[in-house]
């Protein structure tokens, strides 16, 4: 039967995603530079913040590394539009329940239900699969990247603002956006994966365990397991660190820190938008892969030794144009790996992943961070979290440029 909205009649193509994706980034923005604060509002010391946020944290991680998987394959038997809509549904009243939280235990039951219905950047990423080529996909998820790039631009420069008029008023426009996004999600947002392609649900394969082995088992990608894994630990505990260490190192607040990560997205709208669609054309996904992985690791560096706060507006510039290619070219060499049949599954699966380290990030940056949270401001130990993201990161670049170097060994180019 037809929708009665006309969303079946429409094609699916690049556009209609993008805007999906832009909205709900912009959402989840808007929240990151007065998330912390409002743990504050609880606790009564720099550690007991620092110790309950990463509580908070890591109870969404938790949900969303069991949920991902399942909601990915639910995406391959039910359409990718479904599985969204439930995640807008979820982010809605994750942040409006946020906003008029009373007390700790609100913030961490309401950040495990979000977590369990939330899945948007996974269904996403297979939505982009179900209709691009697997030449194209590598360029399609730096455009994908890009909107995550532009709602960081937007989300967290406006959270700023509205959280120097009030520290929650950001959750309530944040719910008001996802709610927006529903409505556009359930009128317009076209379904990408016809009923031809939809295969059985089977919950043996969707728990993250296996969703896991299977992801590993795909041909050409085991190591880079490791290389996501190791990956997006840096990259959780930089989340997890960026505001308190700020906070810490220079005395930075919502403004400062908003503007910031202002500063990131527009960087990274520029790379994944403009500039990586010129690198493909000369380079291979993997040799973007690599060179962006070394830079990834210098630019944490690079982070954790500033002693003034306009040294990390110089690192954020240099290192985001440096290795902005990293994560489309391993995103698109995962996706070409699985089956058409299996996308949603898979992009499950790397989400899970991403989600363990979420999991993770907070027992590593807040115990860093709870260590160094008594020095001085401008004290270099205070990027202590930041080391530790570096040296996570180059171990998992060697790993990457070590496996890209036996599979050239194993597939060597055909000789002209």
């Amino acid at each position: 039967m037809a929708e009665a909205t006309g969303t079946a009649r429409r094609q699916a193509s690049m556009p209609f995603i993008l805007l999906t994706v832009l909205l709900d980034m912009v959402a989840i923005g808007l929240i990151v530079p007065v998330l912390p604060l409002i743990v504050g509002t609880f606790t009564a010391s720099p550690a007991e913040q620092t110790f309950w946020f990463g509580v908070v944290t890591f109870s969404f991680g938790v949900a969303n590394f069991f949920a991902a998987p399942v909601l990915g394959a639910l995406s391959d038997r039910y359409g990718r539009r479904p599985v969204l809509l439930l995640g807008f549904c979820g982010l809605a009243l994750s942040f409006i329940v946020t906003g008029m939280a009373t007390a700790l235990w609100m913030l961490i039951v309401v950040r495990l239900f979000s977590g369990a219905m939330q899945a948007n950047a996974a269904v996403a990423n297979a939505y982009v699969a179900d209709i691009t080529p697997p030449a194209e996909r590598a360029r399609r998820f730096g455009l994908l990247g890009a909107m995550f790039g532009l709602g960081f631009i937007l989300g967290p420069a406006l959270g700023g603002v509205l959280g120097a008029i009030d520290i929650h008023l950001p959750f309530f426009v944040a719910g008001a956006l996802a709610i927006a996004n529903w409505l556009y999600g359930y009128f317009v947002l076209p379904e990408s994966l016809p009923a031809e392609r939809r295969r059985p649900f089977d919950a043996r394969k969707a728990n993250p365990f296996s969703a896991l082995k299977q992801l590993g088992a795909l041909q050409g990608v085991g190591p880079l397991v490791v290389v996501i894994a190791l990956a997006n630990l840096a990259q959780f505990t930089l989340h997890s660190s960026w505001v308190l260490h700020n906070h810490f190192k220079f005395g930075w607040g919502p403004a400062e820190n908003g503007w910031s990560l202002f500063v990131v997205g527009l960087v990274s709208f520029f790379v994944q938008g403009v500039l990586l669609r010129h690198l493909l054309k000369r380079f291979s996904p993997q040799r973007l892969a690599g060179i962006g992985l070394i830079a990834s690791a210098l630019t944490y560096l690079g982070f954790g030794l500033a002693t003034q706060g306009w040294m990390m507006y110089v690192v954020i510039v240099v290192g985001t144009i440096a290795g902005g290619g990293a994560q489309a070219s391993i995103q698109s060499l995962v996706s070409n790996a699985a089956d058409p049949q299996n996308q949603g599954q898979t992009a499950g699966s790397v989400a899970s992943l991403t989600s363990l380290m979420a999991v993770l990030a907070p027992t590593v940056a807040a115990p860093l961070l709870g260590l160094v949270s008594h020095l001085p401001r401008g004290d270099v130990w205070i990027g202590l979290p930041f080391f530790c993201c570096a040296l996570l990161q180059a171990v998992g670049a060697t790993v990457a440029i070590s496996h890209f170097r036996r599979q050239r060994a194993l597939h060597p180019a055909p000789a002209l």
